[in-house]
Formats: structure tokens, sequence, C-alpha cells
């Protein structure tokens, strides 16, 4: 005798087999006298419409079958087939054909009972006839569902059998577990025994058997089932890292149970690709969960959205990736995280969990192998092997392009430089819709928008406007400023290729200190650097961060800190002496806490590999122990009369309508102050002139001096005005 074709030939055998089982049921059930009387009849099921119904052959029955009045002719027609289908069976199992429900018992560890539960409840979503059955061997046209009560008693023919059969509807029994069917009750009998609830096979499993490999529709809002493309091979890890992986995909604990793998480390970094390289090499493939989606989800709870995803792993043949598992570390999440631990426990498959939080399972997974697989930021050589890589698979010219300045500059992962390059064609098209073409502007413009979304919530952005020219300084400041932009522009070179990373555990970043009066150009500095870098300024108010709760200031500085790690982002600290001022001698608990911040600001500045600008305008305010871990400190000086000639002679665009009397050499001469009181003076004289007829002059430029002394809380005489006193005059 030949196997089945497919699945499906042996599923219709097995429904025929259940229902010469229900034939039979119906004999018993006339034999006992239960049968509806006519009167009742529109509340119950005629007999006349039983004859009907089972007169019309069925979908699953393969040959005619007339209604036989006994029982002997259908148990001799049930044995016969039961040897048919168990032969073909044998055969089909023989030949490597999948047979779905022979599948589902493999899977699930179930008994033959459970299997042919299964088809009870199966029968009815196939073809409605079996809910007027159902209903009528209930005795209630209402209850079209099979009935715990009627399933024992079609399955099982003794009553020890019967009794046996009740374990099988327990909650941790494998066809509750896995939510392969769903007891309910009848809503007019509230609290039932256990023979009174009754059963519904759950959709996904009727499309199982049904041959459909779709992924449960509930799953979809928060998972996806991918076929791995990656290999090994593709991955940037060292050799020993993809030996261990390649073996440990393999691993089995003392019990048969898979391993349970946590990939550690921030977005980007290969997580996912690893976990489908590894499934690659098993022949896996791998479910998807957006977990920290799947937390907000209200529907379905989470104990029976984990039992849909352990039951849809098993199905698939596939391994899970759980995404987003820091969200599980809080401690308000304990419950949630010991379900989901519980769950991989008890499906014993291979799983990836996903997270940037270091985690440890000290009090859980005793029985499952555990290992944590830490991600690392990629090197300078790696994005720039990264970049190259990406244009070339996306079609993208290389010509023009500066790789290796974006590789060195920004510190992104491997799925953020995916993200960029996609985010820097979209730049493209919008700039030019007919050619296109990326541009080394759209790659930095697209690296910073990917770098540090989240950091403009933290700490106010700047927009670089100034350039080297702009900047009034001593030429030794200039040159001061310009190694510390060097200082990042090789620092890839220095590092990597020159071997200095290997020196060096913490303090790879810069950390500069401004010092000078108010005024004086540390702003103007920054941006300057900023705008010759290419990286994005965020400037910090450290009064704005440090918080008079305990514990604040450093939550407040970790968020700074952690956003900007991946742009190398300049962070200004204005005013810094609000923290770093002169410690002085503990005398509260207090003061013993701002130390505590002192230092940890410290810490973190250490570990940043970016540039940190701190700025104050009193250095001798600032502690001296702090000022000697700076690895720059720019003083700006307070600008003389020849600079501040050239400070007003810088200061305006050339769009201006300047008046040919304007004396620049008596407003350097005359006022003594700073470059940003100067650039207040300009903004203020363009104001006047607009308001009196469009030429800036010298009234202009006297009355707008006089207006910044007033707001410096400062009061000039005439005679300070020399020539121009009764220019000073307000109209």
């Amino acid at each position: 005798m030949d196997g089945y074709e497919e699945s499906l030939d042996h599923l219709l055998m097995e429904l025929h087999r259940i229902a010469l089982l229900i034939r039979a049921q119906v004999v018993r059930f006339r034999a006992t006298g239960q049968a509806a009387m006519d009167e009742f009849r529109g509340l119950c099921i005629r007999e006349e419409d039983v004859d009907a119904i089972l007169a019309r052959r069925g979908p699953f029955e393969t040959r005619e079958q007339d209604v036989l009045p006994g029982l002997t002719p259908l148990r001799d027609e049930l044995a016969s087939l039961e040897r048919r289908i168990s032969e073909r069976r044998t055969m089909s199992l023989r030949n490597g054909t999948l047979l779905r429900l022979e599948r589902l018992r493999e899977l699930f560890d179930l008994t033959e009972f459970d299997v042919d539960l299964l088809l009870v409840c199966l029968m009815p979503e196939l073809d409605l006839r079996y809910e007027r059955l159902y209903a009528y061997l209930q005795d209630d046209v209402t209850k079209r569902r099979p009935g715990v009560d009627l399933a024992i008693q079609l399955l099982c023919p003794s009553f020890e059998a019967r009794l046996t059969a009740r374990r099988r509807f327990a909650p941790r029994a494998p066809l509750i577990k896995h939510r392969l069917v769903e007891l309910f009750d009848d809503p007019s009998n509230p609290r039932p025994t256990l023979l009174g609830r009754y059963i519904k096979i759950d959709e996904r499993v009727v499309e199982y058997l049904l041959g459909s490999d779709e992924p449960d529709t509930r799953l979809l809002p928060y998972a996806r089932l991918i076929l791995p493309r990656a290999s090994l091979e593709d991955l940037l890890l060292p050799t020993h890292v993809k030996r261990r992986l390649r073996g440990i995909g393999r691993q089995k604990g003392p019990n048969g149970k898979g391993p349970v793998l946590y990939l550690q480390g921030p977005y980007g970094v290969g997580k996912q690709v690893t976990a489908e390289a590894v499934c690659r090499e098993l022949g896996l493939r791998l479910l998807v969960v957006d977990g920290r989606r799947l937390l907000q989800a209200e529907n379905p709870p989470l104990e029976s959205a984990l039992a849909i995803i352990s039951r849809e792993v098993r199905l698939q043949g596939a391994a899970l990736y759980w995404a987003g598992f820091d969200a599980l570390l809080a401690d308000d999440k304990r419950p949630s995280r010991d379900l989901l631990i519980r769950e991989l426990e008890d499906c014993g498959g291979l799983a990836f969990l996903a997270g940037e939080t270091s985690w440890e399972p000290v009090d859980a997974l005793h029985e499952t192998p555990f290992v944590r697989v830490e991600s690392r930021r990629p090197g300078y050589a790696e994005r720039l092997h990264l970049w190259t890589r990406l244009l070339r698979d996306t079609g993208t010219t290389e010509a023009g392009l500066d790789l290796r300045a974006l590789a060195n500059r920004f510190a992104l992962t491997g799925g953020q430089i995916r993200d960029a390059l996609a985010t820097a064609r979209n730049l493209a098209r919008w700039r030019n819709p007919e050619n296109g073409h990326v541009t080394t502007g759209d790659l930095y413009r697209a690296c910073r928008l990917h770098s540090n979304r989240r950091l403009a919530v933290l700490a106010h952005k700047i927009k670089p406007r100034y350039l080297w020219d702009d900047i009034i300084l001593p030429e030794d400041r200039r040159r001061q400023l310009r190694e510390i932009c060097n200082c990042v522009k090789y620092r890839s070179l220095v590092y990597e290729d020159w071997g200095f990373d290997q020196k060096l555990s913490l303090g790879k970043g810069l950390n500069v200190l401004f010092a000078g009066p108010s005024g004086t150009g540390k702003t103007m500095a920054a941006e300057i650097m900023a705008q010759d870098l290419g990286l994005d300024l965020y400037k910090i108010d450290l009064s704005g961060v440090v918080s008079k709760y305990i514990g604040e200031t450093e939550k407040n500085l970790a968020r700074i800190f952690a956003e900007a790690e991946t742009s190398n982002a300049i962070l200004f600290f204005d005013e810094a002496d609000a923290l770093f001022g002169k410690r002085s001698e503990v005398r509260d608990s207090h003061d013993r806490y701002a130390n505590v911040e002192i230092s940890y600001l410290l810490q973190r500045m250490e570990e940043y590999e970016g540039v940190v600008i701190l700025a104050t305008n009193l250095r001798k305010n600032m502690d001296d122990a702090f000022v000697r871990r700076m690895h720059f400190a720019v003083e700006f000086p307070f600008p003389g009369e020849r600079d501040r000639r050239r400070i007003w002679e810088g200061i305006w665009p050339e769009q201006t309508p300047l008046s040919q009397d304007l004396d620049l050499d008596f407003m350097a001469r005359q006022f003594e102050i700073a470059g940003g009181n100067i650039r207040n003076v300009a903004v203020a004289a363009s104001f006047l002139a607009a308001d009196e007829g469009g030429v800036l002059n010298m009234s202009h430029l006297i009355r707008a001096t006089r207006r910044e002394y007033q707001k410096m809380g400062k009061v000039l005489s005439e005679g300070e005005f020399g020539r121009y006193a009764r220019l000073a005059e307000t109209r």
C-alpha cells in the first residue's frame, strides 16, 4: 500500500474515522432513548433531520456510507479504516512525507486521545453540519461546539479510559498549555464542572493542519518570521567568536534543551544578524519579536502571547529572537521577565535575547545552557569596510565620497550605517530629483540624523554658522583650537593604525576647558570646531542638569553621554563652574554628594570618545585637580583695542547698508567691551537704522552702545562719547 501523497490526504482519512465515531455515538444516543420528542421541535434537532444529514456523503468520507442500524458494522468499518490509516502513515513517514497531524503529535507530545480531540473539534470548522450533530448529541440546539463530556464519550470506550482522559484538560496538559484548544463556558451555566465545559480548536492550529505556514495573525503587530540570509562568514567578528557561535547553537543541556544566547550591545551592532547567521548554520528560521511593543500591548495578555509565540516557534521550526530585552530588566517587570524565562525553559529550543544592558540570569535558566555574547561597536577599519560594502550592495557610486572621514568621525554601528545610507539617498533625491547622486554632504547630514536622535531632548542643538575667519583670537589660541580638531581628524590613524588603542583603556576622547570672560568667543570657537569637523554641537546648561534630588544628576548625565556616543558629538557644557567649582571641605551630606556628582561626570568624560568642552568665565573658580585632567585648556583673553577693531570690522554682513562716516577706530579705542557685546551693539544699531531710513551711521552705533552699557549696569558720561556726545542723546 502506498503512502499519502500529501498531508491533507492523511487528514481527510482521519476525519473520516472521526465521522464513523460520531455515527456510532448517534446509534448509542438513540438506543438510550434520549432523543428529543416532537413537541420540542424548533428547540432541538428532529430525527428526520439527523437521518437526512447522515444520508448525505460528507467531505471527509472516502466512499459512500449508508446509515447503519447497529454498531457492529460501524466497528468493523472503523477497524478496517484504522488499519489502512496506520499502514499508509507508516509508509509516508518512511518516505519522508510531512504529515502535519503527526508533526503536531511529535512537537507537543500529544497522546492518541489528544490527536482525536483535535479532530473532533476540527469537524465543525470544515463542515457546519457537524455543529447540528453536536447539538443533537448534546440534546441542546444552542450547544454547537463539542463539550468535554461529548468528547470523552466519543473517544473513550471504558469508564477507566474516561477518567484518564480528564487529565488531558489540566492547565499544564499539552493541549491547554500550548493553546491548541480552548476551554470555554456556557454563559447560561457559570462555573460548570469540567464535563460541562466546551472546547474550540485554535484557529492557527486549523490553518496549520490545512497546510498554511503563515504566522498567527495575533503576532503580526509585534512579530515577524524571517528566513536567515546572513552567514557567519559575513559577520565582522573575530575568528574565534565565529567558531564558538558555530558550536554553541548545537549544544544541549542535560535535559536535551537548546541554549539561550543573550546578545548584548547597542543598536545596530549586528545582534539580529548574528542570530540569523547561527540559524542559517543550523537550518532554522527566525521568529523576531519586538519585546517592547509586546509589553505595551493589552491584548492578548503577556502569558497568552508567550504561549502563542512558543507554539509558533515549534510550528515553524524556528528559533526565537526577543528584541528589546532591556525593557524586562526593571524591578517592576520582574513578573513579566519570569514568565518569559519560564516559557524559554519549557520550550527548550534555541532562543536569542537581545539587549543593551549587561545581564546574567542568576535566578533562572538552571536547566538550560546560557551564553552571553557581547557585541562591541565596530572600530574604524570595520566601519570603513561596512560603508564600502553597503554602498556597493545598494549600487551607490563611491566616486567623490570621503568614506575615511565618515568612518573616522561617526562611531556608527552597522545598522546605523545602513539606515544613514538609506536616508542619504532620500536626501539626494529631494535635493536633485533628476540625478539623485549621493554626496559627502548628504552622508554627513544623514549620519548626524541617525547618531543622536534623542539628544536634542536633553540638550540644545546649535547649528554652526561661523568659520575660522570669523573669530578674533591671538594666533597661539587659534593654533590650539586647530590642534584640538586634528586630534579628532586623525584619531583613527593614531589609535588604531599606530596602535595606541592597545595602550589606553580610557581617555581616548578629548576633554577641553575654555576659560575666559563672557563674550570672548568660547561658544563661537565651539561652533567653528563643529563646522570644521562636520559634527553636531550640543550645548548643555549644567544648571538644568544638576538636580537637588539625590541620583537625578547622574541619571541626566548618563542619558546625555549615552545618546552622544554614537556620533562623537561635541558636548559643550556652559558655565561648568556651577558643578566643577573648587570643592570645599565636606561639612554635610549635600557637600559629600556634590563630590559624588563631580566624580561621576569625570568618569563619563573619560569613557566618552568624543569631544567634551567645559566653558567657564572664571578659571580661578575651577578645582585644580579637575583642571589637570583636561587634555587642553584654552584661555580666551579680553580683546585689546587692535582685536576690538578687527571685530568691529568683521561684524557686519555684506548686505548691511553702512554709512561712510562710521568711525570704527573710535569705537574700538573708546569702548572696552568683548566681542559678544560688540555683536549686541551692531544688531541693536541695525534695528535703529531700519527704523530711521535704512542706512546705519554713527548715531545708531553710539545710541546702541549706550543701551548696551545700561544693560551691563554701567553708566557712560557724555565725555566718554567724545566728539559724538551729542549723538548719544536719547531721542
